[in-house]
This record gives structure tokens, sequence and C-alpha cells, in this order.
């Protein structure tokens, strides 16, 4: 999406604003114990009294078979993304991290983003995988200028996820967004600096690096929609929906 008026600018930024509002709550309600199902009632009860719609509940992308079932992606350790809440029981437990991953439609923009959290204490190499998977999310946002260009992005995010030792996967990415959940440009979380589309003011765009403990190697789950890390190692995901203004990126998700 790239806004063209007042008005999508203004549902955007309120979009956002509600988005991570309910993701503050969701990571409050992670603990041992509580299972996928009930982050994910949570997750719609909360955008519903919001007046808003969950963007992922019915959604069915350009691969897949059959629409997402729930609002809520939940993806614990190897779960890289979307995994399923509803469909079979997942309790977290201490230990785990586990990514939340949230779309919501508000007048009709749609904003998108994700966090991944630590359930109860967990071990030091999975906090050095949420820290790196973080702070490539805020080195792929500062390359978000206009006249930029998306290989920036890419370059910057497989930069610090690599310089700590971790991989990178590459069979998933950002995206454009705001219109609809998935649009162009796909943005690869490796890349070379100075390669791919040119960055405009206006553009919405939804940042989302993507990394593993072990090797990047994924494959997809006879759900159809549930990536996992091909040896089983943890995954981190981190997302902000952002707005390419003149001077750099509105993180619109904060």
């Amino acid at each position: 999406m790239t806004i063209s008026s007042d008005s999508e600018r203004t549902h955007l930024i309120e979009g956002g604003k509600r988005l991570a509002a309910v993701l503050r709550v969701l990571r409050t309600k992670v603990a041992p114990g509580v299972t996928a199902e009930e982050l994910d009632d949570a997750a719609e009860r909360l955008i519903q009294e919001g007046g808003d719609q969950p963007a992922f509940l019915g959604y069915t992308p350009e691969s897949a078979r059959r629409p997402y079932p729930a609002t809520l992606c939940v993806s614990i350790n190897d779960e890289v993304v979307h995994g399923i809440p509803n469909e079979s029981v997942k309790t977290l437990k201490e230990g785990d991290i586990v990514g939340l991953d949230l779309g919501l439609r508000h007048e009709g923009v749609i904003v998108d983003a994700a966090i991944t959290v630590p359930v109860g204490v967990v071990h030091e190499d999975a906090k050095k995988l949420l820290r790196a998977t973080e702070n490539a999310l805020t080195a792929g946002i500062a390359q978000a200028v206009p006249g930029n260009h998306v290989g920036d992005i890419s370059c910057a995010i497989q930069k610090v996820i690599e310089d700590e030792g971790f991989s990178v996967v590459k069979e998933l990415g950002g995206h454009g967004v705001g219109a609809l959940v998935h649009e162009e440009p796909f943005i690869p979380n490796f890349g070379k600096a100075g390669e791919g589309e040119l960055l405009t003011e206006g553009m919405v765009l939804a940042l989302e690096p993507i990394s593993t403990a072990g090797k990047a190697a994924v494959i997809l789950a006879p759900d159809g929609y549930t990536y996992r890390t091909k040896d089983g190692s943890r995954s981190a995901h981190f997302e902000h929906t952002i707005l390419l203004e003149k001077d750099g990126a509105r993180i619109i998700t904060q």
C-alpha cells in the first residue's frame, strides 16, 4: 500500500496503536500452562472489543489450500511462523519461546506485527536469539528510507543475525501491507545493499526478521501453514508495520 490520503494515514496510525495494545496484553498472558488457543481467544476478543476485525482469520494466502482458521499465529520453539493455535492442544512450558503474530483491520486498513516472548525463565542462548532478531528489525527499519532500496533493508537484517551466529530463514520475509495482508514488494531478510525495488515516500511495509539458532532450512507441516526448522532448532520472529515518511520510517505498531 502507498498512502494516498490523510484519512488512510489516520486509519493506519490508529490501527497500529490498537494492534500494539493488543500485543502488549497478550505478552502479559504468556506463562507456563497457558494454551495457544487461550491466547488466540484473547486476541480475537480484544480486537472485536475495539470494533476492528482480525486480518488473518479466514484469510487464504496465494499458496494455501484453505483459509487460515484462527486470529493469532502462535509458533512455539522450532515452529518458525504461522503456527495454528486452535486445531490441537498446544500448552506453553517453562523455558519455551513463543512467537505471536497478529494482523488487524481498522477502517479497511490492515496492520501486521509480531513478537517472540520467553515463557518463564529461558536459557541464555534463547535470550540471545531474541535480542539478535529484535535488533535486526531495528537495523532494517533504519534502512527504510525513501531513496534506499529493498536490498538495503535485507542486507542490514542479515548482517545483524549472522554476526550473532544465527541463521536467516530465506524462504520467508517481509512484505507490503495495508490494503491486503500481503502485498508487493517482498522483502527478503538477506540480500545486497543497493539492490531491489526503490523505496518511496508513503509506502507501508511489514518488516519481519526470522532467524534460527541452527541451520536455516525449514519445512512446511501437514497443516499447510506451520513452518518448522528442519533441524529442530529454535526460531524467533519480530515484526513491525512501518510507514515511509520523508525523513525515514515511522513505526506504526510501536
